[in-house]
This record gives structure tokens, sequence and C-alpha cells, in this order.
């Protein structure tokens, strides 16, 4: 509560009561109200103009933004440490695995294309950190499409590793017959002098000589083809191996297999014998490979050392006159 103001009126000898004039509380007033607005004005202004003074919302935010830019870039020095791992994987694919299954490597350029078309990323732009952002889109998009190829080729591998076990197990890879003696080799393949008709003769095959009813083994995995008496070759067996690969067992004793039988590579098959045009008991080996006779030296490795090796290759070279 204000207190009341009095004033000696010498006229009267008494004392009386000031009184507020009006005009002069509006001006004091209004004077206060401008002060304020100026005051306000002025805040404002240094407000604005002087470096680094923030709110604490604004602090908030801004603490909230660096550690999304820290995230972001940690993101991408992360997404290049994958992407050093998945050349790594792409190299060998290409050099190791691609070459070895004999597929053709995944050019470089289709391994890191990127997106043609329109702009992926126009969404992006336009804010503070639009140029991070983008980047990390940008490369998360590219490692994805570079895992899908790598991963598709990871799937073609394994059809063809599967193919190449089947192959594996396939392909002759070891002799007929048991061979202990290495000199048991009659006759190799090439121009050889035919017993009976006394001129040298294209031999198709490999002569090995044993004792009658000796066991003769299938050289790879394969389905019977044949197994009947033949003119020339006698007692035969083919096998179809699969991959252009059949086999031929000529001039047998006896069978052990019967035609569309599935069989593995080692088992008995037939027993040698002197059918057909022989003259002696032997077991005639042929290796055809798409129709075409091959020479089936070059199918031991299953059960040759080196050495051994080395002396059937020679034994083979003699042009002597073959048994059949």
């Amino acid at each position: 509560m204000s207190k009341v103001k009095y004033y000696y009126d010498s006229e009267t000898l008494s004392y009386r009561k000031i009184e507020p004039k009006k005009g002069k509380n509006f001006a004091l007033v209004t004077l206060f109200v401008l002060g304020v607005i100026t005051m306000s004005f002025v805040l404002a202004l240094l407000y604005l103009n002087i470096p680094n003074v923030e709110t604490p919302k604004e602090k908030a935010y801004k603490r909230e933004l660096e550690n999304m830019q820290f995230q972001f870039e940690l993101l991408n020095k992360r997404m290049e440490d994958v992407v050093g791992v998945l050349e790594n994987v792409e190299e060998r694919d290409n050099t190791i695995y691609r070459l070895y299954f004999e597929a053709n490597p995944i050019p470089e350029e289709q391994r890191k294309s990127g997106f043609g078309g329109v702009n992926r990323y126009k969404d992006l732009e336009g804010f503070q950190n639009s140029e991070i952002i983008t980047k990390t889109a940008k490369n998360l998009d590219q490692l994805s499409k570079r895992l899908i190829i790598q991963s598709k080729s990871l799937d073609e591998i394994a059809n063809l590793a599967k193919n190449k076990e089947a192959l594996l197990a396939s392909i002759p890879a070891i002799q007929p017959v048991k061979n202990d003696d290495l000199k048991r080799m009659a006759s190799g393949f090439g121009m050889r002098m035919h017993p009976f008709y006394k001129y040298r003769k294209m031999h198709n095959g490999m002569d090995f000589s044993a004792p009658l009813n000796t066991e003769v083994f299938a050289t790879g995995n394969a389905t019977v083809v044949k197994a009947q008496r033949s003119s020339g070759f006698g007692n035969l067996i083919i096998l179809d191996h699969g991959f252009g690969y059949e086999t031929y067992y000529a001039h047998l004793s006896d069978f052990n297999v019967k035609p569309g039988q599935k069989v593995k590579r080692g088992e008995v098959i037939g027993f040698v014998g002197n059918s057909g045009l022989s003259t002696a008991p032997h077991l005639h080996y042929e290796v055809h490979k798409n129709g075409e006779v091959v020479n089936p030296i070059n199918f031991y490795h299953g059960d040759l050392t080196a050495e051994e090796y080395d002396i059937m290759l020679n034994q083979s070279a003699l042009e002597n006159q073959s048994l059949d």
C-alpha cells in the first residue's frame, strides 16, 4: 500500500492531501513499458550476436546430433572393414574356386557397379549432414549388392563342387587288375604288331597279363552298359562313367555284373580270361572320352606312386606284339 502524502496550506492553515496527477501516472507506466520492450530488444540482439550462446535444449540437440554423426562415421569404418574381408573372399573366389571348377571369373566392374536410373538418395539431400548420411547409404547399398553377387557365385561353386565330386568318383583312376609286378603289363597304347594279322595295327588299349580268373575291377563309379560276348573282344564289359567317359574290359572268362547295374570304383565286375581273339590269358582295357579312344596310361593316378607310374609308362611305350 502506497504512502499518502500531505502538504501545508498557508491560507487555510491546515494540511491537505496531495492528489496524484493522472497524466503523470500514465507517463510513468508508458515509460516503464517502453523500457521493458527496449531492454528485451537489446537482450535479443545480444543473444543473437554473441557466439556459443545456447539454451539447454539446444545443447542437448547438439550433443545428440554430434553423437549421431559419430555413429555414422563409425558405421562407415565398420563397413570398410567388411568390404576388406569381402574383397579377400572375392579374390579367392575368382583366382581359386572359380578357376578350379573351370568357371569364368566375375569381372570387377560387375561386382562394384553402382545403381543406374533415378537418384536413389534424393530424399537424403538438403540437410546439414546429408553428405555423410548419403555416403553411408551408398556404401551400404553397394556392400549389399556385392554380397548378393558373391552369394550367388558361391551357390554356383557349390553346384559345380557337387558335379566335381561326382566326376572325381566316376573318372577312371585305378588299374583294372591288381598288378603287383608291373612287368605283367604286356602291351601299351599305340601302333603294335597284331598277333593274328601280323602287321602293325593301332592298339586302342592296354593289355594286362594275369592268371586265368584273376579279378577285374571297375576303375570308377559307373553303370554297366554291356556285359556279353563280342566277336573280337570275347566276353566284354562296357561301363558308362558319365561325363563322356566309358571303359572297356575284354577277353573275360566270366561276368560278375549285368547290364543296368550300378558299380563303384574297385568293385569286381569280371574275371581275366582268354576269350575272343586272344593269344593268352589277359585283360584288354580301353578308355574312351566323348567317343574317342584315349591312352589309359593317363588314368592310373589313383593307385600308383610316381616311381611305379614311371615304370608303367616305360613299359607301355615299348612297341611289341599285342595279345589281341
